[in-house]
Formats: structure tokens, sequence, C-alpha cells
């Protein structure tokens, strides 16, 4: 064949007939995992919402981070060193403050060299486990609602996912997030000999649920019979309200050798745009994993590595944390408010920023003008839809963190965030009174 028809070979018969629109076929991994649909964020998008609905959908912060990591940020910024590539295991000043920040609560001495990972944001970490770990048909372990880049995630490393629904108990009164329970019978069922990994997000994002230390043992056996690799997302451990215990599944017992922790300076200082975040976890997982990670994006930020090294260096001296916290509960108990006035029921969060409010009694008209990427999804995005419109406040459907087979179970809530300033949820809260009008 010539050169010339061994180049036209490439070309589709589209492109031939003078189509030049989609010359170069896309790899076949992006039609798994909801890769190519339109997601739920840029449905409710604030470009596509009216301009005074008040955003508590996405879990994004309108305050900024301390003045005093922003300081560092600065400092670093106008130093030498910090603007060029770091360590692909991330900067030793920041594996130290890791190292010396998590011990306690992880009960061992951390090795900086081995055992703990910088990674550009928590996302990014979990993305090279899976790299390093996952083959073709490998299955992962998730409960649902699940946090939706869990799924492209697995599916873009050859794995497949398999679906755990927590089970809502809906006839209380006012649930809690202790009725968001584990069928563990199905959780074993759902574990094949292709089963290689589990994922567990403790404070769970959406539900707000802290899994009880009870839950994390059953899963913990479950782990060892199965020889699991865990992934303990833990992102919003700085986040738990009420006095609950959060348990590091880690130092269950003999759990240190098969799990990897997430972790999040974005979360943990309102810095999500930073996105710089660590994994803990034994030498035989971080190994494999640093490799990855260092062929995707070979190291992370250096200069705000400096600024969350100097948060966490600092924030025992000056009570972040616990500051923090009781700002969030503030926050929470004034959004928590305004659905008790409504009689509406919700989830009570006992960690992360989020709550999820039943929005099943929500009576919208319908031939409400919905907009085409709402029409055929479930109840939620238009009930979703119809608040932002109508009321003013934006929320997040539910059962876009579900698989197809169990989406009705997350029709039923609408997650909203308190990650916001107290002022932008008592005018929410508010603008929120106007729903009895459309309750049934």
């Amino acid at each position: 064949m010539s050169s010339l028809g061994g180049n036209l070979a490439h070309f589709s018969k589209g492109a031939l007939n003078g189509d030049r629109s989609n010359l170069i076929p896309f790899s076949s991994r992006l039609r798994g995992g909801r890769a190519l649909a339109q997601d739920v964020w840029s449905i409710y998008n604030a470009a596509n919402l009216p301009a005074d609905c008040i955003n508590l959908g996405q879990g994004y912060m309108n305050f900024p981070p301390p003045k005093w990591v922003t300081d560092a940020a600065d400092e670093a910024l106008r130093s030498l060193l910090p603007n060029h590539y770091s360590h692909p295991k991330g900067r030793i000043r920041l594996r130290n403050a890791i190292k010396n920040f998590y011990e306690k609560s992880f009960n061992r001495v951390l090795d900086v060299e081995t055992e703990i990972l910088v990674t550009s944001g928590a996302n990014q970490g979990q993305y090279s486990v899976f790299t390093a770990f996952l083959e073709q048909g490998d299955e992962v372990i998730m409960f649902e609602p699940f946090f939706d880049q869990y799924l492209p995630s697995v599916t873009f490393n050859g794995g497949t996912p398999v679906y755990v629904p927590l089970h809502p108990q809906t006839d209380a009164v006012t649930p809690n997030n202790s009725n968001w329970t584990i069928d563990f019978d199905e959780l074993r069922r759902a574990i094949t000999p292709k089963a290689k990994m589990l994922i567990i997000n403790t404070p769970h994002n959406p539900v707000g649920k802290v899994f009880t230390r009870e839950e994390l043992e059953k899963i913990a056996a479950l782990a060892e019979e199965f020889n699991l690799l865990v992934m303990a997302d833990e992102v919003y451990d700085c986040l738990v309200f009420d006095g609950k215990e959060h348990v590091r599944f880690a130092t269950l017992p003999g759990m240190w050798d098969r799990t990897v922790t997430v972790l999040s300076a974005g979360k943990a200082f309102a810095a999500t745009g930073w996105r710089v975040g660590w994994l803990i976890g034994p030498p035989s997982i971080i190994f494999p994993t640093l490799a990855a990670c260092t062929r995707i994006v070979f190291c992370s930020n250096s200069p705000l590595q400096e600024a969350a090294a100097a948060g966490l260096e600092q924030a025992a001296e000056r009570g972040f944390f616990e500051n923090q916290l009781k700002e969030y509960q503030e926050r929470r108990n004034i959004l928590l408010n305004a659905f008790d006035r409504l009689g509406m029921k919700y989830s009570h969060p006992e960690g992360s920023y989020f709550v999820l409010l039943d929005i099943s009694r929500v009576n919208f008209p319908e031939d409400y003008p919905f907009p085409e990427p709402v029409q055929g999804r479930g109840r939620d995005f238009k009930a979703c839809w119809f608040i932002a419109l109508e009321i003013g406040v934006s929320s997040i459907p539910v059962s876009e963190f579900y698989c197809e087979e169990h989406c009705t179970i997350g029709e039923n809530f609408a997650r909203f965030a308190f990650c916001k300033d107290v002022e932008t949820l008592r005018q929410a809260g508010e603008r929120l009174q106007r729903l009895a009008e459309y309750l049934v």
C-alpha cells in the first residue's frame, strides 16, 4: 500500500466525505464510568441557574483558608526552592508534618520515606492506587451512595465496580445516620473470586455517616477472609460531630498491612483548589503507588505543599481543628434548623459537611419546564431543579451517586452542603421556608 493509501486508511468514511469532526476515535475506556455523560455538576452549575441562586449543591467553601496558612503559601512563592520540582514522594517538610500530626491517631511510628506519599489532591492519590493495583476485570466493592469520582477512576484502570447500597430507614420520624445500615449478608454475597479492593468512605459523602467500630470490624473480617486491599477514604476525618468516634480503619487488628488511608489538605484547611492530599499506608502499598503517581503527575504543587505543612505544624498550638469543628457545627445546625421548621425529614450528619434532605414530599408540577438534561432522570433531578429555580437554593440529586439498578434509593434525597459562611446559610434557610407551599 502506498504511503498516501496508508494514511487514508485511518480516515473514517465521514472524513472522506468531508466531515472532519471526529477524525480520530477516542479510547473505549471513556464509554465506561459515565465519563462522557453530562454529569450532575455541569447540569447544576451556577451558569445554568439564576444568578441569585444560593449554591448549597457543590462542596466547596465560600470562605478562605486561614490567613496563617495562606501566608505560608505566599512565603513559599517568594522563596527559591518551593518554586521548582519536589520529590515525587512529596516535600520532606510536608512528609515530616504528616508524620508528626498523624502518628498518634494511627497508633504507630510512620516512616516518611516508605509510608507517606503526597499527591495532587486526594483524587489523584486514589487514582494512582487503582493504577498500581488493578488488573483488567478486577472487582472493586463500593458502598452506595458513592463519591462519583470513584467510578471512572476504577473503570479507567480496568476495574469493575460492584455496588453494595447502604440502606436508609425512612420510616423514622427524624432519621439519623445510624439508620443508613449495611446488610452484611449482601456485602458478603458481593465479594467474588474476582474481588481485589473495597472502598470505605468515613465520614461519608454524601450521607454524613460515621461508620461505627462494630461495622468496621465486620468489614475488616471480610477483608481478611477474602484478601482485599482496602482504600479508607477519610478526607473528612477532621469533621466528626456530637462526640462520635472516628475509627481509622488502618488501626483495626491486621488492617495496617492491607489499607491505604486517603487524606486531604483541601478539606482540612478550606483549600479545595490547592489539590494537595496524601496517602498513608505500608510500604507494600505506597511503593507501587509511588511508581504510578510518578508517571501520572511526577510531583505535586511545591509551594502549596509548604503551606499545607505549615498548617499541620501549627494546627495544634492554634487549636485550629477544634475551633473549625465548632464553626462547622454552627453551620450544620443553621441548616438543620431550617429543615426542622419545615417539618421535613433529613439524615442528621455525624460527619463531613453534607446533609441529605428527604424530598419525597416536594410536589412540583408535572408540566414544569425542565431542561433536557433533567428529563428522563430520577425524580430527585427534577425536585432539585425545581427548588433551585423556584426557591433559589441549589442542591444535588443523590441518585447520581448510585448505579442504575439501585438509583431509586437515592431519588428521595437531595444533598445540601453547609461548607458556607453563616450568613449565606441563614439566607438559604429563610428561602427554603417557601418550600412549605409545595409540600404534600
